[in-house]
């Protein structure tokens, strides 16, 4: 069936609902339409995502319906119908908009089929999520979230019965089951109330994570004043009620982002990640003379920091977090029980943190772009220590990205910043004590390591153009060969890495890495999740001027070679 002649039942036929076919009425730009109707929207290794509105290729009622239909026959066909009825299956929301009608809509789903359901009660960070999986015995979770996009996007994540997001093997497999679904009213959507469980897993989450702290001086902690802002998002009170718990008691919240609303009213984007995003908190933590600002996005997946110096308040980028955080925890170690201690980053992650682990003595371990791949290899220490293999069984330090994801802890198989914020926070204590703050801390470490200009770069193609475009960047790169000058090795992720250079259990992926002999490195691939073309430098020097210098330069380079 053609774009138009999808678009045209949708709008007509009375299955759908009066706001979906009023919506679809009033539509006349071909552009728009043809955008909405031309494909289904994907079932990727992130589940679903997606700009919310009427149409196949679009966040709706149905889109979710037909995800959950897919996601519960596989499950069904994998586990059989004993265990699916028996342990089932957790589902959570955010705060965006539309977020509870889609939980629901995946409960009535599951349920309908014969699926038991753990529905969460509150808006729920991503790491309550995964953690209430790995503590109910579940067989897999479903998050209504599309985490930092901007507001009008929301998505549908699936996780498998280790409270991780499904691995490429898994998610290929559920994918299939998702695509024989093509009759949305042949879909069951009347909820099966015997079947669907209202829980709240928090403070039993809260509980788990305390068991992370480092810091026991409660007088420290009592002293730190933290500004905090869940920038109107699922984080509101896990965070708070974690800091307040480990004794941070001169936590602020900045008001007017507290409470949730999917309109994200007082910024651009919910992104901590964003200057903006932290603008509000900064302005608080002025007022207080506060010592740091926390901020967390919408699933309280990601955390972004600004700490107070003697010039002002300066923001902390992801890779800045997580040096600061594994140097930390290296630094808190107990040797005694914790014999093979192990970092996990991801391959577009500065090296800095590598550099402080290697050492130190603690192994360190890349994988590709997505926490799943973090928890897959936490998973595999897990098993290792089950099956009594030696070699393997590592013991799990922490988990980073330089996207802003940090876990520690076990207790979750995905990003979490609760335990990431009172870690950062416990950090920071420790370091007033001393006189100094995060920053000064970093100093130092740039002192001892070298200089690191790490930042990211993102790049919106929106529209099937837009995706062509830049399918037609990867290509260009690809075929034309390296843009740089200097001597650089070429990691291309999607033909697979050789042996010898340790890559031979890496998925293949759409990521090119331009590797310089110093380790400096730029790596360039399109998101998984948005319509955007996204460049990472990760540049050393001796200095902060000339590795700042030396990244205009190469930045340059590789931006006209895109066109951008």
């Amino acid at each position: 069936m053609s774009y138009l002649a999808t678009f045209e039942n949708w709008k007509n036929n009375e299955f759908f609902d009066k706001q979906t076919r009023d919506e679809l009425s009033l539509l006349t730009d071909e552009k728009e339409i043809e955008d909405r109707f031309y494909k289904n929207l994907e079932f990727g290794t992130a589940g679903l995502r997606g700009v919310m509105g009427a149409g196949t290729n679009r966040m709706n009622k149905y889109t979710v319906a037909k995800a959950t239909s897919g996601f519960a026959k596989f499950l069904l066909d994998y586990y059989g119908e004993n265990i699916c009825k028996t342990k089932g299956v957790v589902v959570a929301r955010d705060t965006r908009n539309n977020s509870e009608k889609f939980a629901n809509v995946t409960a009535d789903v599951f349920s309908a089929m014969g699926v038991k359901v753990y529905l969460l009660e509150k808006t729920s960070p991503i790491p309550v999520m995964s953690y209430s999986i790995r503590s109910l015995g579940a067989v897999a979770g479903v998050v209504i979230t599309a985490s930092h996009n901007p507001r009008e996007y929301n998505g549908y994540k699936a996780y498998d019965e280790t409270g991780c997001q499904l691995i490429p093997k898994m998610a290929k497999q559920v994918t299939e089951y998702v695509e024989k679904v093509d009759d949305y009213s042949k879909i069951q959507y009347t909820r099966n109330n015997d079947l669907v469980e209202i829980i709240d897993t928090t403070d039993a989450f809260i509980d788990e994570i305390m068991s992370q702290s480092r810091v026991a001086d409660a007088k420290v902690k009592s002293e730190l004043k933290v500004v905090y802002t869940p920038i109107h998002g699922s984080g509101y009170i896990p965070v708070l009620k974690a800091l307040k718990k480990d004794g941070f008691v001169s936590t602020f919240v900045v008001e007017e982002q507290a409470e949730p609303n999917g309109d994200f009213p007082t910024v651009s984007v919910p992104n901590p990640e964003k200057e903006d995003a932290l603008s509000m908190g900064i302005e608080k933590a002025k007022e207080l003379d506060a010592d740091i600002v926390l901020g967390t996005d919408p699933d309280a997946d990601r955390v972004g920091v600004a700490v107070k110096t003697n010039t002002g308040y300066k923001l902390l980028t992801g890779n800045q977090i997580g040096v600061l955080l594994v140097k930390f925890l290296i630094e808190k170690l107990n040797r005694k029980t914790t014999s093979k201690p192990a970092i996990v980053k991801s391959i577009v992650t500065s090296e800095l943190g590598a550099e402080i682990a290697k050492t130190s003595g603690v192994s360190v371990f890349s994988t590709l772009t997505g926490f799943k791949f973090i928890g897959e290899r936490m998973t595999e220490f897990e098993k290792a220590k089950q099956n009594g293999n030696t070699d393997q069984n590592y013991d799990f330090v922490i988990g980073y990205e330089e996207s802003y994801g940090y876990l520690i802890g076990t207790h979750a198989r995905d990003k979490d910043a609760v335990v990431s914020s009172m870690l950062i926070a416990e950090m920071a204590s420790e370091m007033k004590k001393e006189g100094k703050t995060l920053a000064d801390k970093l100093e130092e470490i740039y002192a001892e390591f070298g200089y690191y200009v790490d930042t990211q770069e993102s790049f919106t193609l929106k529209g099937k153009d837009g995706l062509s475009k830049i399918a037609s960047m990867m290509s260009k790169l690809r075929t034309e060969g390296s843009p740089f000058v200097e001597d650089n090795d070429v990691l291309d992720y999607m033909k697979g890495l050789s042996a010898e250079k340790g890559f031979s259990d890496y998925p293949k992926s759409d990521v090119l890495k331009y590797v310089f002999e110093d380790g400096s490195w730029i790596a360039v691939r399109p998101s998984g999740t948005e319509p955007k073309i996204k460049i990472y430098y990760s540049i050393k020097g001796k200095t902060e001027t000339a590795a700042k210098q030396r990244q205009q330069q190469l930045q340059t380079i590789i931006k006209n070679k895109l066109e951008l």
